[in-house]
């Protein structure tokens, strides 16, 4: 007797067949990738010089003296802000919306009514002055930077001197809670064995400092503007750290003068070059790939975490990418949309899931008042514009420069909640010195401001790692 075929045999054939063509597809389009990654330059990208101030460059040499600097309040701006948060109109929000539609509206009433009656500028203004402010003209520009140096030493000891470079829609305030961090460790539950000197500058056109009065300022003119300021500061070796923004422009410093950079440290990589198009092989055997488990963990689904989630929250940089100064007009205008659209980024930014809280989940991870300082830096230099003209000018720049390759000894703190994991195998490809990775137990974007103690410690364990005896 001859057996019989299951009427699904044929199914799971067919099945099977369109899974194997499947990888056999996968595998060609990832020897494709390989082959245009693999062709990534060795060179460093040239220095060259810039000029973003009004009018021809003068023929006279650029004062570069440091000025100190001290941030300033006023009744009447004071009262400006209170008048236009009075005039607010709101529209009310859909049924059972929560975050989904953008900022919650009901909730921006809680916001405002704090902003308005009980959150306190000028005492804000007193702590944001506990550090010292220094401008420096380069280039052009008024150049603002907080620099804080350790309050004591361990004999024999030199601080290492470690730049920390923001991003949109954040400030150098991201960085007031590691600070005392890295500066004073002894006095924060840490060792004194690596104590830091450290330099937060504000990007051209952000809180203090001066706006480019021409077009072209990107993330490389400004990596070329911190480098003269460290030099200008006196340092010919530093350390480099950065999210966001900040982690374009400290890769394209590394890229830039690798020999005066001794490590950069990332809480965010910029990884592009097609290497996510290996995930349609690496989804069915991703150890062959180098992913590891954890990996898989933060990746899957592949459909929401790698398309839709950066889809869902990239609007605002197809605008900013486009056209910035439109948004601007209103956003610089109002005080209420500025907070909604700034504060919605800290909300999804700092973990997806705060979108099906009626609250966005603000308050679980940052204070008000730490939430309302960083606005207010965007409303009271009026640079919300400016700020995100930063897109625009970035437009095309990360494919021109993601071929160069880092030389630099690097270090990623990669936050479970950042918009997109990037694994290490992936890392390595664009930074082939990577030291250390660390999967972060916890933290989303703003990871300076949401959880300085384990930045703080990562930044420690790579210098460490570096300065082995």
């Amino acid at each position: 007797m001859v057996p019989t075929v299951p009427s699904t045999c044929p199914r799971l054939l067919k099945g099977k067949g369109i899974m194997w063509l499947e990888i056999l597809l996968a595998s060609v389009l990832a020897f494709v990738v390989y082959w245009f990654v693999s062709r990534d330059k060795e060179e460093t990208l040239p220095l060259e010089d810039g000029w973003w101030g009004p009018g021809a460059r003068p023929t006279a040499p650029e004062d570069e003296s440091i000025r100190p600097f001290k941030v300033e309040t006023s009744d009447e701006e004071i009262k400006d802000l209170h008048r236009r948060i009075d005039g607010t109109r709101l529209t009310p929000p859909l049924e059972d919306s929560r975050f989904h539609y953008g900022f919650n509206s009901n909730y921006l009433k809680k916001i405002l009514s704090y902003w308005r009656n009980e959150f306190d500028w000028r005492k804000q203004v007193e702590m944001l002055n506990r550090y010292p402010h220094f401008k420096t003209r380069i280039e052009g520009l008024d150049i603002h930077f907080v620099h804080v140096k350790p309050p004591q030493l361990p004999p024999g000891r030199t601080p290492k001197p470690l730049l920390m470079v923001h991003g949109w829609p954040g400030s150098f305030y991201e960085f007031y809670k590691i600070i005392p961090l890295l500066t004073d460790p002894a006095n924060h539950g840490l060792s004194e064995e690596h104590v830091f000197e450290v330099i937060c500058p504000s990007i051209p056109g952000y809180a203090f400092s001066e706006a480019a009065s021409k077009k072209g300022l990107n993330s490389v003119a400004t990596a070329r503007i911190f480098y003269k300021l460290m030099l200008r500061l006196g340092f010919r070796e530093f350390y480099i750290q950065g999210g966001d923004w900040g982690a374009l422009i400290c890769t394209h410093m590394a890229q830039m003068v690798p020999s005066h950079v001794k490590g950069l440290h990332l809480n965010m990589a910029f990884i592009l070059n097609g290497r996510i198009l290996t995930l349609f092989l690496v989804r069915h055997c991703p150890r062959l790939f180098g992913f590891t488990q954890r990996d898989m963990e933060l990746m899957l689904p592949f459909k929401e975490k790698i398309f839709y989630k950066p889809l869902r929250e990239s609007g605002y940089m197809h605008i900013q990418s486009t056209k910035p100064d439109t948004v601007g007009c209103a956003l610089n205008d109002s005080p209420a949309g500025l907070a909604a659209y700034i504060l919605e980024k800290f909300s999804t930014w700092t973990d997806s899931e705060f979108q099906e809280l009626e609250d966005g989940g603000l308050e679980r991870k940052f204070s008000l008042d730490d939430l309302l300082t960083n606005v207010m830096l965007y409303w009271t230099t009026g640079t919300i514009t400016s700020s995100q003209r930063f897109y625009k000018e970035n437009r095309g720049q990360l494919f021109k420069q993601d071929r160069v390759k880092v030389s630099v000894p690097t270090g990623l703190a990669a936050f479970p909640c950042e918009l997109m994991h990037i694994p290490e195998r992936w890392v390595k490809g664009k930074y082939p010195r990577l030291v250390s990775y660390s999967y972060m137990p916890r933290g989303g974007h703003f990871a300076a401001l949401e959880e300085p103690e384990l930045l703080a410690r990562d930044i420690r364990k790579f210098v460490g790692l570096l300065e082995l005896p």
